[in-house]
């Protein structure tokens, strides 16, 4: 079931995103060769702690996996999503996707963001470039009246043209009281298809780009999903609002460059 939220919700939610957007900004000026996925982690959990809100991943729990042990996500190279922080340094042209999501005074927020460590291939960087124009295309068809599959057709119909592949296995998500809510956001679709957007909703945009095949498979640790070739792979995402002026980007504000 799809719960339309109320100006004063949608309020809270950008609340938290902005505790969210506050903590990638002191992750990303972390990024550099040499600093591990753990320690930027532990930055993020540090700055959520000091603001009263709590890592929505931490512990989070799904059935048949293990409690998720970090409190953001980072996945890096071809790594696809819910990678885990580990102690490992960043080499030169490393991408990676940094996926942080709080709870605030009863409301999550959620946003991602892939940067490189070091220098960027050029190969990398169309990746990294192409998926966030991807997310911006699903952004802009979140509007009232539309359809989720429109919201998906946009972003498949743009990310295929570019010659990459889009992730099926995950979609973004509705999100409020709950870290994950209907509707399922898919990154594919087909036009006039699946829900018709109403104002009130509030979603994420997140779509995963493989430079190679679109398959993923599972790590031992019950999260990390990779690309089942071994390619590269990006992941940008924000917070939206389907509101009658427009789609409203909960996550993305004036002076943060996201």
């Amino acid at each position: 079931m799809v719960y339309l939220k109320s100006e004063r919700e949608i309020e809270q939610i950008c609340a938290s995103c902005r505790i969210a957007a506050e903590t990638m900004a002191r992750v990303l000026e972390s990024v550099k060769v040499g600093v591990t996925t753990a320690e930027l982690d532990r930055i993020a959990a540090r700055y959520i702690k000091s603001q009263g809100a709590v890592a929505s991943a931490k512990g989070y729990q799904v059935p048949g996996r293990p409690p998720y042990p970090g409190s953001v996500c980072i996945s890096v190279n071809d790594e696809v999503v819910h990678g885990i922080p580990r102690e490992r340094p960043l080499r030169d042209g490393d991408i990676l996707s940094v996926d942080i999501a709080v709870k605030w005074r009863g409301y999550h927020g959620d946003m991602n963001v892939t940067t490189v460590a070091g220098a960027a291939s050029a190969a990398a960087q169309r990746l990294v470039d192409t998926t966030r124009e991807a997310m911006e295309r699903g952004i802009r068809a979140a509007v009232v009246g539309n359809r989720l599959g429109d919201l998906g057709h946009a972003i498949q119909s743009y990310v295929e043209a570019q010659g990459y592949s889009i992730v099926r296995e995950y979609c973004g998500h509705g999100i409020g009281r709950s870290f994950h809510e209907d509707p399922q956001v898919l990154h594919y679709g087909r036009p006039g298809t699946e829900r018709r957007l109403e104002a009130g909703m509030v979603f994420t945009v997140e779509p995963m780009v493989n430079a190679g095949g679109a398959a993923v498979r599972e790590l031992d640790d019950g999260w990390t999903a990779v690309t089942a070739d071994g390619a590269l792979s990006a992941q940008f995402e924000h917070t939206v609002a389907v509101t009658r002026a427009g789609p409203r980007v909960l996550s993305r504000f004036d002076d943060l460059p996201f």
